[in-house]
């Protein structure tokens, strides 16, 4: 029993130790994301409300079913998390933007199911999370903050045949973000991170449209699209 005991605490000293959390520690990660948006919207009865529904039909949409369609896409992004006690961790998500395509559907109308450009997204996202499991090889944590979306190179186009209209993303955004995931910790402070992400955001579209004389009438807004992204992240990461 002696020889045993004696063996099984030799073999423990030369195993590498397990990355575990500890007050003050620092994690970097390096992870690809993928951002779906569940958009909502309501184009086409905004638009006709706001432009009237003459002008509607003769323009973009031409029925109240249509739509805004937001593509989703997968980029690489940097987090940072600082564990303010064993269990308590604040990260902070730093991507360098997300490009989404931008399509009409649902109208019925002469833009039905045509793309009409890209936005940029930049999203940092700054959340509290409590890891239930900090000194265990697999430790899940749930979390709840706040993200800041940008909107960048947010001018879009309606290529029609009476021309041109310009759409704009018009608006920055706060909105609350919640997660759920875990990190599986690895031996010389290393870990892989698999994390869910669900962020609720809207942003005002405008559409300089044409008027009865066929001209540009200005900036009105014709939709608050709600753009709700799923964000899945995964990734390895480093305490320090």
């Amino acid at each position: 029993m002696k020889k045993t005991l004696v063996a099984m605490a030799i073999a423990a000293a030369f195993v590498p130790a397990v990355a575990m959390a500890e007050a003050g520690d620092i994690v970097v990660r390096l992870r690809a994301t993928h951002v779906s948006p569940d958009e909502s919207s309501d184009l086409g009865k905004q638009t006709n409300n706001v432009y009237g529904s003459t002008t509607l039909a003769n323009t973009v949409y031409g029925s109240n079913n249509a739509e805004l369609r937001v593509d989703s896409n997968t980029i690489p992004e940097l987090d940072f998390s600082y564990y303010i006690t064993k269990n308590i961790a604040a990260e902070l998500i730093l991507a360098l933007g997300t490009r989404h395509d931008v399509s009409v559907s649902g109208s019925g109308g002469i833009l039905n199911k045509r793309g009409l450009g890209s936005v940029n997204l930049l999203p940092p996202t700054l959340t509290l999370q409590w890891h239930f499991m900090p000194d265990q090889t697999f430790d899940p944590y749930v979390g709840a903050g706040l993200s800041y979306v940008r909107a960048m190179d947010n001018s879009l186009t309606a290529r029609t045949a009476l021309g041109d209209l310009p759409i704009r993303v018009d608006r920055n955004a706060w909105g609350p973000a919640i997660q759920a995931g875990f990190d599986y910790n690895l031996q010389d402070k290393w870990l892989i991170n698999v994390d869910v992400k669900k962020i609720w955001f809207d942003t005002d579209v405008k559409l300089n449209a044409l008027g009865a004389a066929g001209l540009p009438v200005g900036y009105r807004k014709i939709d608050s699209l709600d753009v709700d992204p799923w964000v899945v992240s995964v990734g390895f990461g480093k305490k320090f």
